[in-house]
């Protein structure tokens, strides 16, 4: 028998004990693929039960890395395929203008691997970093070793997590939660920080002063005074 459990695991102990892997499988497929669900917690649930010999530990990993890795494949072709004419059509309802889009794809061009290897940790990227990889254009080649990396590391990490917990999983599981929702208020700080910086910084810039220009010789067309295109 596993040891008592606390709210969240409890709750999904029923649907755990009527389909077992499946259970898994389902919801960690969908929490990886844009869709907020319980994916993370029947993980560490499972691997509580196998902690307690009523699941094979090695099955629930192979099942949770196969349905991440799927789930974040699936998300990241969705927003290749439609992401972009998403944005064009709806973006300037959710302030996705063409200058933020383009500073996204920059910074997925520098980033993106990290961000999509480790995003799982984090409650709302786990769920959108594939869709957001893909809107951006992050390559192919880039972005499924990444993915698979991030499924190996989050499977693992949660599932020693349950295994190991014993009877400590209902600390250990509140602690995890507290460490994941102060990780999403740093990444939040970090990144109202670095977008007022580059607001800031582009309210400094000197406006272009038409005055400045100077006929080009050959072509006729304007150009800066100091001959630079």
């Amino acid at each position: 028998m596993p040891p008592p459990l606390p709210g969240p695991l409890a709750q999904l102990a029923p649907l755990l004990d009527d389909y077992g892997y499946l259970a898994v499988g389902v919801l960690v497929f969908f929490d990886n693929c844009a869709i907020p669900v319980p994916g993370q917690t029947i993980l560490v649930l499972a691997a509580v039960y196998a902690g307690a010999g009523q699941l094979s530990l090695p099955v629930v990993v192979t099942v949770a890395v196969l349905a991440a890795f799927a789930g974040n494949g699936l998300a990241y072709l969705i927003g290749r395929t439609g992401g972009l004419a998403f944005v064009h059509r709806w973006g300037r309802y959710l302030r996705l203008t063409p200058e933020r889009m383009a500073r996204a794809e920059d910074f997925f061009r520098r980033r993106g691997t990290l961000v999509v290897t480790g995003a799982r940790f984090v409650d709302g990227l786990r769920q959108t970093n594939g869709l957001v990889a893909g809107t951006t254009g992050m390559p192919l080649r880039r972005f499924l070793p990444a993915n698979a990396a991030g499924a190996v590391l989050w499977s693992g990490v949660w599932a020693a997590v349950g295994y190991f917990a014993g009877s400590n999983i209902t600390v250990l599981y509140r602690q995890a939660v507290r460490y994941q929702v102060l990780l999403l208020i740093a990444l939040v700080a970090v990144l109202a920080l670095v977008g007022t910086r580059a607001w800031l910084r582009h309210r400094r810039r000197p406006p272009v002063d038409a005055g400045d220009r100077i006929p080009h010789q050959d072509s006729g067309e304007d150009v800066p005074a100091d001959g630079r295109r």
